[in-house]
């Protein structure tokens, strides 16, 4: 699905929780636990997020179209009745792929003034 570039710019930037969110949620359904592992393990520990922070963030993204609750579930034997599963939707992945070209683009620029180093 395609989506107008000038809509996907006027939700940018994304705060870096939802960054984060929409990337843990870029390959597979997830409950709220499992997205918080997936941040601080890509992140080497870097970026926490809390888990009012995690909660508030997938309302507001659940609100905003970016993601979904998944309606399927583990097998019974691997899954707990409380957990919420979360999918990205096209318009999330949309919205990531324009912040992630938004972000290349800055550093980018860093590097044509030496502030960031090449080839990284």
């Amino acid at each position: 699905m395609k989506y107008d570039a000038e809509r996907l710019e006027s939700m940018l930037p994304l705060p870096e929780a939802t960054f984060h969110i929409l990337t843990a949620l870029a390959d597979c359904d997830r409950h709220g636990y499992a997205i918080l592992q997936d941040v601080a393990a890509r992140t080497q520990g870097r970026f926490r997020l809390g888990a009012g922070t995690l909660y508030r963030s997938l309302q507001r993204m659940l609100d905003q179209g970016f993601i979904v609750e998944a309606r399927e579930r583990p097998a019974p034997e691997d899954d707990d009745e409380r957990r919420r599963y979360y999918r990205i939707t096209p318009l999330g992945r949309a919205v990531a792929r324009a912040e992630s070209r938004r972000l290349a683009g800055l550093v980018a620029l860093a590097r044509a003034r030496g502030l960031a180093p090449r080839g990284v």
